[in-house]
């Protein structure tokens, strides 16, 4: 499924129009990368938590070279699953 997807999904969901729908989920998403930007969590009950962790600096391979590089540190967003979702696609 792809945002388009997603934005018809809604609308037809809460019975509004899609430009409605569309404006709904650009300001969630945003709220959630506004939030995980400073470094919270976001808790959605029953449908899991996004939350950021920080991955530390590591040496890897080239694959075409075999050259040593070194991948730099970095903060990657992460997503737990909540009870609801887990037994609703099991």
């Amino acid at each position: 499924m792809n945002k388009k997807e997603l934005v018809e999904c809604i609308a037809e969901a809460a019975t509004i129009g899609k430009t409605d729908a569309e404006k709904a989920l650009n300001g969630t998403l945003k709220a959630i990368a506004d939030c995980l930007k400073k470094g919270d969590k976001v808790t959605l009950v029953g449908f899991g938590t996004f939350s950021v962790s920080k991955r530390d600096a590591r040496q890897g391979r080239n694959p075409q070279t075999g050259d040593t590089i070194t991948i730099p540190a970095k903060t990657v967003a992460r997503f737990k699953a909540g009870s609801k979702l887990s037994e609703e696609i099991n």
